[in-house]
C-alpha cells in the first residue's frame, strides 16, 4: 500500500498535482494545490498537498516563501507517523535552504531526509520522488557520490512502481558534476562526463523513448551539449539540437538559467565570443544552479576564444576562486559540526520533555548546573552511592583568542557531544559553566570512575580540533571524587565538589601521552 493510498480526500487533484510538476507546469500545480488546502478536512490530504506545494514554490523560485511553506508543511507533517512525508519534505527544506544559502540547515535537512526515506517500510512511487528530491538537493550542494547513489535508489524503486527509467534519468546531477570538474581546473574530467550524458541521450533516442524525458531532463541535456561544445569538443549529431533542448523546461527557475546560459555557450561555440560576453554581461541567473563559478568561467572561455588571454587568464582566477570558496563553505558546514548539532537538539528535546527549558543549558544541550543539584541531590538522598568528576578543558582560553567566541562555542557543543557519547546507561552529564562540565557516576566506584576519566580524555584526544580550531589542540583535565551522604548533605556535596576540583588542577599539571 502505497502513500496516497492511505489519504481519504481529493486524492484525485493531488495526484494530477503530480503529474503537472512532472511536466515543469508548477504554477498550475501551485494553484491546484492551494486548492486542496483551502477546502480539505483530512489532515493526510492537506500534509501532502503543503509538501508539494513547497516543492512546486523552489521549481518556480519564488524564494521569500520558502520559509513560511516549510514551516506550514512541518506543522502539518509533525503528528503523522509517516515516514515518506517526513522524508520528502526535508529534502525539499534541503534544497531550499541550499538557494537560501542557509548550508548547514541544508546538510541537516540532508541527513534527517536520507533517514526518514531509508524507513519507509513500504516504498512505492511517492517514495521514488522522494529520493529524487534528495538527490538533487546532494547533487546542488557538490555532493556528487550522494546524489548518484540516491537517484539510483530512486530509479530502481520507481521501475517496481512503473516509472519508465527515463523519467529518473536525471542529467542534471551528472551536469553539476562536470561543471564542477572544470571549475576546479578540470576539464579533461568535466568533458568525460559531458560526453557521457550526451551517450545517455543517444540511447533514449535510439530507443525511441527521447519522447518521455522530463522537459527539465531535456533543458539540462542540452545545456550539457553546449557546454561540450563551447569547450572546443565535437557535439555528437545524433538526436535534438541543444538549442531546441534548452528551450523545454517550462516554468523551472533551473530551466530558464540553463536556457541563459545555453545561449552564452552557443555563441561561444558559434564562433560568436564577443556575443557571448556581451551575454553575461545582463544575464542574472541564480548561484545556485550550476554554482556561482560558472559564469566567470565561461566568460574565461568566451575571451579566450576572443584572443583576449589576459581577460580569460583574470576571469578564470575569479572562477576558481568561487569556486574555493563554495568549497570552504561546505567544510566549515561540516567543521561547525553538522552532527553534533543534531544530537544537541535531541537533547535538548529530551531534557526539555523532562524538566523544562530552565534546567537545560542552551549552548550545549546539557543539564544545567540547577538540574545537575537537584540530580545529586536525589539520588544521594536515596542513599547510592555516587562518584561525581569535575572536568575542565585545556587550551580553550587559547581557542577564544586565536579564533574567537563562536569557534569556542562550537568546541563546547563538540566536547559536549563527546562526553555524552563515552559514558556508561545511566551516567549524568551537565554543563556546569564556562568551560567546565561535571558527570555524575552512580553506584560506582573510584577506580570505575577512572576507567570512565582514561575513556573521556582518550575520546578527547582523538577528535579532529585541527580541522575546526587549527593550531589550538584541545583536551580535558578530569578530577573525581566520592559523594559521602549524611545529615550534611550540602556540606557533603561542597566538600565532593572541592576534591574533585582539586584532582582535577593536580591532572592539568600532569604530563600527557602524545
Amino acid at each position: 500500500m502505497g502513500w496516497l493510498d492511505r489519504v481519504d480526500d481529493q486524492v484525485d487533484a493531488l495526484t494530477h498535482a503530480r503529474a503537472l510538476q512532472e511536466a515543469s507546469r508548477s504554477a498550475e500545480s501551485y494553484v491546484l494545490l492551494e486548492r486542496v488546502i483551502r477546502t480539505t478536512t483530512d489532515p493526510a490530504a492537506r500534509a501532502d498537498a503543503m509538501v508539494q506545494r513547497l516543492s512546486a514554490l523552489i521549481n518556480l523560485g519564488r524564494t521569500a516563501e520558502f520559509t513560511r511553506a516549510i514551516e506550514e508543511a512541518s506543522a502539518a507533517v509533525r503528528d503523522l507517523a509517516e515516514p515518506y512525508l517526513h522524508g520528502h519534505l526535508n529534502a525539499l527544506a534541503a534544497l531550499a535552504a541550499h538557494h537560501q544559502g542557509a548550508l548547514d540547515r541544508c546538510v541537516m535537512h540532508l541527513v534527517r531526509a536520507a533517514r526518514a526515506l531509508g524507513a519507509v517500510a513500504d516504498p512505492d512511487r511517492d517514495t521514488a520522488w522522494g529520493w529524487h528530491d534528495l538527490a538533487m538537493a546532494y547533487s546542488y550542494l557538490s555532493f556528487h557520490g550522494y546524489a548518484l547513489g540516491a537517484i539510483e535508489r530512486a530509479r530502481q524503486l520507481g521501475l517496481t512502481a512503473g516509472i519508465p527509467e527515463e523519467t529518473f534519468a536525471a542529467p542534471g546531477i551528472r551536469l553539476r558534476n562536470a561543471v564542477a570538474l572544470d571549475h576546479n581546473g578540470d576539464s579533461d574530467g568535466c568533458l568525460r562526463v559531458l560526453r557521457d550524458v550526451a551517450a545517455d541521450l543517444a540511447r533514449f533516442v535510439r530507443a525511441g523513448r527521447a519522447d518521455q524525458l522530463r522537459p527539465s531532463s531535456l533543458a539540462a541535456y542540452g545545456y550539457a551539449a553546449a557546454r561540450q561544445a563551447a569547450l572546443g569538443d565535437q557535439v555528437a549529431t545524433e538526436g535534438p539540437e541543444p538549442a531546441r533542448l534548452i528551450s523545454h523546461g517550462g516554468d523551472s527557475a533551473r530551466a530558464r538559467d540553463l536556457r541563459q546560459l545555453g545561449q552564452v555557450c552557443l555563441a561561444v561555440a558559434d564562433g560568436r565570443p564577443i556575443e557571448a560576453v556581451a551575454r553575461l554581461d545582463t544575464v542574472q541567473v541564480s548561484n545556485e544552479t550550476l554554482g556561482a563559478a560558472e559564469p566567470a568561467r565561461l566568460r574565461s572561455i568566451a575571451l579566450t576564444r576572443a584572443g583576449d588571454h589576459l581577460s580569460a587568464h583574470r576571469a578564470d582566477r575569479l572562477a576558481f576562486r568561487l569556486a574555493a570558496q563554495r568549497n570552504d563553505r561546505l567544510r566549515d558546514v561540516y567543521i561547525d559540526g553538522i552532527a553534533a548539532r543534531i544530537d544537541h537538539e535531541e537533547m535538548r528535546r529530551e531534557a526539555a520533555r523532562f524538566e523544562g527549558e530552565a534546567l537545560t543549558d542552551p549552548l550545549t544541550g546539557l543539564p544545567n548546573r540547577r538540574r545537575l543539584e537537584r540530580y545529586i541531590t536525589a539520588v544521594v538522598t536515596r542513599g547510592e552511592q555516587v562518584v561525581i568528576g569535575v572536568c575542565d578543558l585545556d587550551g580553550f582560553k587559547a581557542v577564544n583568542t586565536r579564533h574567537g567566541h563562536h569557534s569556542g562555542d562550537l568546541v563546547l557543543q563538540r566536547i559536549a557531544g563527546v562526553i555524552n557519547r563515552v559514558m556508561r546507561r545511566g551516567d549524568f552529564v551537565a554543563r556546569y559553566g564556562g568551560d567546565e562540565f561535571v558527570v555524575v557516576l552512580p553506584d560506582t566506584g573510584m577506580a570505575e570512575a577512572a576507567e570512565v576519566a582514561r575513556r573521556i580524555e582518550a575520546a578527547v584526544r582523538l577528535e579532529d580540533w585541527e580541522s575546526l580550531v587549527p593550531g589550538t589542540p584541545v583536551g580535558v583535565s578530569i578530577g573525581f571524587a566520592e559523594v559521602s551522604g549524611g545529615s550534611g548533605l550540602r556540606d557533603a556535596l561542597s566538600v565532593a565538589f572541592e576534591q574533585a576540583d582539586r584532582e582535577m588542577l593536580r591532572a592539568k599539571t600532569r604530563p600527557r601521552a602524545s
